[in-house]
C-alpha cells in the first residue's frame, strides 16, 4: 500500500510536469488550466492503472484515460471521433490564430477524403464541437475542435483529398475577435494562406476545386491563361480553355452541371432508366474512399493462389423455417431474411470468428462484420446485420465494423446470379458467395422428383492456407446444419 502511494505521488507529479508552464511557457500558464482541471478531475483516479496517461476523444465521452499506445481503441463506439494534433499550452498568450490539421485517423492512413463541414468562417466553435466529417479508406470519422473561438479561415471544400498534418482551418482562439474582411491581422492571415492555398508546385496561382477540374478534363494548368489577380486560374478561365480545345461543348448548361459535380462535393449517380432520350457523354469520376479500398485489395487478392469449392444445398427447411420466423414476428422493425440463419449455422460450424458481410454501397463495396456471432442468438445477428446496413448505407462505418473479420459472406443472390467467384478480402482466407435460391427439380429418396429450393454456394480458399480436403469438410459441416436447422438447437448455451 506504501509502495502504491508513492508511486501515485510520483506519477502525478510527473504528469503535472508535462502540463505545467514550465514545460513550455511560463507565460502561458492560463491556457493550462482547463487541461489541469481536467487532470484533477479525470486522470487522477486512474493513474496507479497506467503506464503514460494519455487523453483519447469518443463519440460518446468527453475523455478517456489508457496506457499509452500508439492509436486510440475504439472498440464499442459506433463512431470515431478525432481531435488536432496541438497541445493545449500551444495556445498564443491573451488569444491569436491557431491551425486545426487533419490529425493521424488510424495507422497507415496517409490521406483523406473531407466529406462536409459542420461550420462555416466565422462561425463560433466551442470545444469539442464537430468541425468536418472525412473518410479514409477504412472509416468515416469526425474531426472537433480542441479549441473554443471562432473559424476565421477554411482551406478546403467537401470532395478534397487532404493529407494528414496538413491545416483543415485556423481558428481564432481566446478573446481574439475575427474582423471578416476588415482588420489588419485577419487580412495578413488571409493573404498568406490564400497564397499559400492557391499556389501549386508549378507557381500557378489556382484554388484546389479549380485544379481538380482540370486534372478531371486532362487539362495542364500551366497551359491555361488566368485572367483573376495576379495572373491566378480562375474556373471560367478553364472552362473556357476546354472549350477552345474542344475538350468541352459550348454550352453553359453542361459546363455548369460538369462543375457543380467537382466543386459541390456530392457523388452523383446516374441511373440508366434516368438517361433514356437523352445524349450523355463520358465522364471521368475519381474513386474515392472505399471505391479506393476496393481496388487495393482487390490488387493484393489477385497475387493470392484462389481455390474454389461449388456445392448445392437444399433450403426446403432454411424458406420453412424464415416463413415461420415472419408469422410469430412481434417486433415490427425487424425483418426477418435467410442471411442471419445461414451466418448463425456458419458460425456453429466455425466455432469463433467475426463474419463479415459484403454490402454494396453507393459509395462503393465495403464488408462490415459481426463480432462473436459464435455467442449471438438469430434475433441478435438480425439486429446488428440490420445497424450495420443502415450504417454502410449512410456511409458512416467505423474502422472498429470493418477490421477484424474471419471469413466473408457475398450474397450475391439477393441481386441476383446462380453463384459468383468471390476474390479473398485480405487478410482472411476465405470467403463464400451466396447465390439465389431458386425452385429445380430434384430427386428424393424414393426416387419421385420433386420441386425443392436449392441454392448454390461457391467458397473460395487462400491456397496456401486451406487445402481441398479441409474446405469439403467445413462445407459438409455447414450445409447439414442448413438443410437440418433444427441441429442447431444441440449447439445453444
Amino acid at each position: 500500500m506504501m509502495a502504491r502511494r508513492v508511486w501515485q505521488k510520483f506519477a502525478g507529479a510527473s504528469f503535472r510536469r508535462r502540463l505545467s508552464p514550465t514545460h513550455a511557457c511560463a507565460s502561458r500558464a492560463p491556457a493550462i488550466l482547463p487541461a489541469m482541471e481536467v487532470y484533477e478531475e479525470k486522470c487522477r483516479p486512474f493513474l496507479p492503472f497506467c503506464s503514460q496517461p494519455r487523453f483519447h476523444g469518443t463519440a460518446s465521452a468527453s475523455f478517456r484515460i489508457s496506457g499509452y499506445c500508439s492509436e486510440p481503441r475504439i472498440s464499442h463506439f459506433v463512431k470515431r471521433c478525432c481531435y488536432s494534433s496541438h497541445a493545449v499550452a500551444d495556445l498564443p498568450e491573451g488569444g491569436g490564430v491557431v491551425d486545426v490539421p487533419l490529425a493521424q485517423t488510424g495507422e497507415g492512413i496517409a490521406e483523406c477524403e473531407l466529406l462536409k463541414w459542420f461550420v462555416q468562417e466565422g462561425e463560433n466553435v466551442d470545444e469539442f464541437q464537430p468541425l468536418c466529417e472525412v473518410q479514409s479508406d477504412k472509416a468515416t470519422i469526425e474531426i472537433t475542435s480542441r479549441y473554443k473561438g471562432k473559424v476565421a479561415r477554411i482551406f478546403y471544400v467537401p470532395g478534397d483529398i487532404v493529407k494528414v498534418g496538413e491545416t483543415l482551418l485556423k481558428m481564432a482562439v481566446e478573446e481574439f475577435q475575427v474582423q471578416t474582411h476588415s482588420g489588419k491581422d485577419f487580412e495578413s492571415i488571409e493573404a498568406t494562406d490564400t497564397d499559400k492555398k492557391e499556389h501549386n508546385a508549378d507557381g500557378v496561382l489556382s484554388t484546389p476545386a479549380v485544379r481538380g477540374l482540370a486534372k478531371q478534363y486532362g487539362v495542364n494548368i500551366n497551359d491555361v491563361l488566368g485572367t483573376g489577380k495576379g495572373g491566378r486560374v480562375l474556373k471560367d478561365d478553364l472552362l473556357k480553355y476546354a472549350v477552345e480545345k474542344g475538350i468541352l461543348e459550348d454550352s453553359s448548361s453542361s459546363s455548369c452541371a460538369d462543375c457543380e459535380h467537382v466543386l459541390g462535393g456530392h457523388e452523383s449517380y446516374v441511373h440508366a432508366s434516368a438517361g433514356v432520350g437523352q445524349n450523355y457523354e463520358d465522364q471521368t469520376v475519381s474513386l474515392r474512399g472505399f471505391q479506393r479500398k476496393m481496388v487495393q485489395s482487390m490488387s493484393l487478392a489477385a497475387k493470392v493462389p484462389h481455390f474454389h469449392y461449388v456445392e448445392d444445398i437444399n433450403c426446403d427447411a432454411l424458406v420453412e423455417l424464415k416463413g415461420a420466423f415472419q408469422h410469430n414476428n412481434s417486433d415490427p422493425n425487424v425483418k426477418h431474411t435467410f442471411l442471419p440463419v445461414l451466418i448463425k449455422s456458419l458460425s456453429v460450424a466455425l466455432s469463433s470468428h467475426n463474419i463479415g458481410v459484403a454490402m454494396a454501397t453507393p459509395y462503393g463495396l465495403v464488408v462490415p462484420n459481426i463480432k462473436n456471432v459464435q455467442s449471438l442468438s438469430i434475433m441478435e445477428i438480425t439486429k446488428e446485420l440490420s445497424r450495420l446496413q443502415k450504417l454502410a448505407s449512410d456511409n458512416k462505418l467505423s474502422r472498429v465494423d470493418i477490421c477484424g473479420g474471419t471469413i466473408t459472406l457475398s450474397n450475391i443472390g439477393a441481386i441476383g446470379g446462380k453463384f459468383g467467384s468471390p476474390l479473398l478480402n485480405l487478410p482472411e482466407v476465405s470467403i463464400i458467395a451466396l447465390g439465389r435460391i431458386q425452385k429445380v427439380p430434384h430427386f428424393a429418396d424414393d426416387g419421385n422428383v420433386y420441386p425443392a429450393s436449392i441454392m448454390t454456394v461457391n467458397i473460395g480458399a487462400d491456397h496456401r492456407v486451406l487445402d481441398g480436403a479441409t474446405v469439403a469438410r467445413f462445407c459438409c459441416e455447414w450445409k447439414k446444419l442448413i438443410e437440418k436447422p433444427e441441429l442447431l438447437m444441440l449447439h445453444l448455451r
